[in-house]
């Protein structure tokens, strides 16, 4: 185990212990690829994910991006796989020669505090600001596996189409897939074989639809 993991291994422990059982931190080797990157993990009941899974879109997304682009994304929202909100925040954290090793994350549940913000702003809330606001966006979910995380880069993509697939014409068929394209989803394994299924094409029309 080199010093630089140990000493990761050093914060997680102590954050986690600082802020209690709500605070999941995770560390991820993305030395060698997507797959069981988690190699140390405190309170992983807050996302059920535990040593040995794989990486989630953070990961997938720094896989396929130049080190030099990535930067420290601090206190955003996500959401669990059953619906919890997280304040988190990913610090990417490199060796001396600057080739990213570790993605370094904190999952803070929030749940509780939000709902007790709600009740507070609804009692505060006037008629008017209450016509004035707007439907707030889906946060990003929390994925436990290679698989969970295809599943979730395709359901972005048919939802900014906004209708069944069934519905599609073709031009919004190769929306998807451009979509999908740009998000680095066909880097996944058999990523391909999900897609055609899931639009109801052939891998050979899939293909085309790439090149457009």
């Amino acid at each position: 185990m080199d010093d630089l993991k140990n000493l990761l291994i050093q914060f997680a422990r102590g954050l986690s212990a600082h802020f209690g059982e709500n605070c999941e931190i995770v560390i991820h080797d993305v030395t060698k690829g997507l797959e069981n990157t988690i190699i140390h993990i405190e309170n992983g009941h807050v996302t059920q994910r535990k040593e040995g899974g794989s990486g989630s879109k953070v990961v997938f997304d720094a896989l396929n991006t130049n080190p030099a682009d990535l930067h420290d994304h601090l206190a955003y929202l996500t959401r669990t796989e059953d619906g919890r909100m997280l304040k988190s925040s990913t610090l990417y954290i490199r060796r001396p020669d600057g080739n990213l090793a570790y993605i370094f994350s904190v999952n803070y549940d929030i749940s509780a505090l939000s709902a007790a913000g709600d009740v507070l702003h609804s009692l505060l809330l006037t008629e008017e600001e209450q016509k004035q606001e707007e439907k707030a966006e889906s946060l990003p979910r929390i994925t436990h596996s290679v698989s969970e995380l295809l599943d979730s880069l395709i359901e972005q993509a048919l939802s900014e189409i906004g209708k069944p697939v069934a519905m599609m014409t073709k031009e919004e068929k190769v929306r998807v897939v451009r979509y999908l394209n740009d998000a680095g989803a066909f880097l996944i394994t058999k990523s391909g074989d999900k897609v055609a299924s899931v639009l109801g094409i052939s891998k050979f029309t899939l293909y085309k639809y790439m090149d457009n």
